[in-house]
């Protein structure tokens, strides 16, 4: 592979690296680029989450995620910038949804598949996906490791390279080097300084306040109660039990959960006090349960599942509770996945989401550009108009 840092303008003695496992790299300098800073720690880009999919067989096989991740070293050996990166033979476990894209190449004659992804699998997540070590160079490494990116994706004959939930500031810094750059959005919840779940409720039109409380009484009537265990916590039995909750679910869904058993032991094992699980008790019986990780200052709202059926149960599960853990835990936010516009009512707000596309063929490439400018527009219209119809008093600024 050819050096991408001498199109940087700076000389370097960087070089580049692709790697199938993450096992084979170093934990302690992977993290030093994905996490540097405890205080903004994301779990999903951590050595140990990625490499807990792996180790599991989550990823890699027949999943459709083939490990290729993009490291640059120095000439010490040093990790100075990294790249979660998998070869995709679908596109599955994305949600940054690309198929109409594939539809429209390969009726013209191409091969869409392999394409190269850039992202954390299955985790519709926010956050850094070109992680570099802090220093004076930073931006410099930053911008070899995305020009590398498109190098492996030109070089190796694909499609091209979808780096997925960037931060604003990476899909700005991408749109510059050539990537074209797509929104969407998410619903998230902001905690504006509140003291209780009824300091937030009062934040609230009244009739929205009145049916956010209905709803919990309704999802709790049957004498359910609920228990938050962390970190160290949680043990394999709840494990098993949360497991077959998420596996209800994904039956129901979409036919074959993603993650499979040993992988919730893997990550909890692997990423300390980052993992949280609610259950749902029906006395000593665990009947539904959510699962969350914290990281920085947010919580991140990741799956659910229930063997019994109880109205409101998923909302309290998924939202309330959540807001509950936030704010006695003075977290800012919380993030609960991938769509859903009915977490508006319940204080979520549309919160714009980032992703960068590099199309190697040129015909392809502009007829995506095209589309993606029509796209865009039409998040923005589509978060004003959500906005709108935001359960705050009016009156009230709220932060997305």
């Amino acid at each position: 592979m050819q050096d991408p840092s001498a199109s940087c303008g700076k000389p370097s003695e960087i070089r580049v690296e692709i790697v199938p496992r993450l096992a084979d790299l170093e934990p302690a300098q992977w993290d030093a680029c994905a996490n540097p800073d405890p205080a903004t720690f994301n779990p999903f880009v951590s050595h140990g989450f990625l490499s807990a999919l792996e180790t599991s067989g989550s990823v890699g096989g027949r999943s459709g995620w083939t490990p290729r991740h993009i490291v640059l070293r120095d000439a010490t050996g040093v990790i100075e910038a990294c790249a979660p990166a998998y070869l995709k033979s679908n596109s599955q476990g994305e949600y940054v949804f690309d198929h109409s894209w594939a539809d429209a190449y390969e009726r013209a004659g191409g091969d869409y598949y392999p394409k190269l992804q850039v992202a954390v699998p299955f985790t519709p997540v926010p956050g850094p996906r070109l992680l570099v070590r802090p220093g004076e160079h930073a931006g410099h490494a930053e911008d070899v490791l995305a020009r590398a990116i498109m190098q492996v994706a030109e070089q190796s004959g694909l499609s091209g390279a979808h780096v997925t939930f960037i931060s604003e500031e990476q899909w700005q810094r991408l749109g510059m080097l050539g990537y074209l750059q797509r929104t969407d959005q998410q619903f998230h919840w902001t905690n504006d300084g509140y003291k209780s779940f009824d300091d937030f409720l009062g934040s609230l039109a009244s009739r929205k306040r009145k049916g956010v409380r209905k709803e919990r009484e309704e999802a709790l009537s049957a004498g359910l109660e609920v228990v938050w265990l962390r970190g160290r916590e949680i043990t394999e039995a709840h494990w098993d039990a949360f497991f077959t909750f998420y596996m209800d679910t994904g039956s129901r869904k979409w036919g074959r959960p993603y993650l499979n058993r040993r992988a919730f032991s893997l990550i909890g094992a692997a990423t300390g006090e980052a993992p949280l699980l609610m259950l749902a008790m029906k006395g000593d019986r665990a009947i539904a349960g959510s699962f969350h990780m914290i990281g920085g200052d947010c919580l991140y709202g990741r799956y659910w599942g229930a063997t019994e059926h109880h109205p409101c149960l998923h909302f309290e599960m998924c939202y309330y509770q959540a807001i509950d853990f936030a704010i006695a835990h003075g977290l800012k936010r919380v993030e609960a996945g991938a769509q859903g516009e009915h977490k508006l009512a319940r204080g979520y707000l549309p919160t714009k989401t980032y992703s960068a596309h590099y199309i190697c063929n040129p015909s392809l490439r502009r007829a995506i550009a095209e589309y993606l400018s029509r796209e865009r527009q039409y998040v923005d219209r589509a978060a004003e108009e959500l906005s709108a119809y935001a359960p705050f008093r009016r009156g009230e600024k709220q932060e997305d």
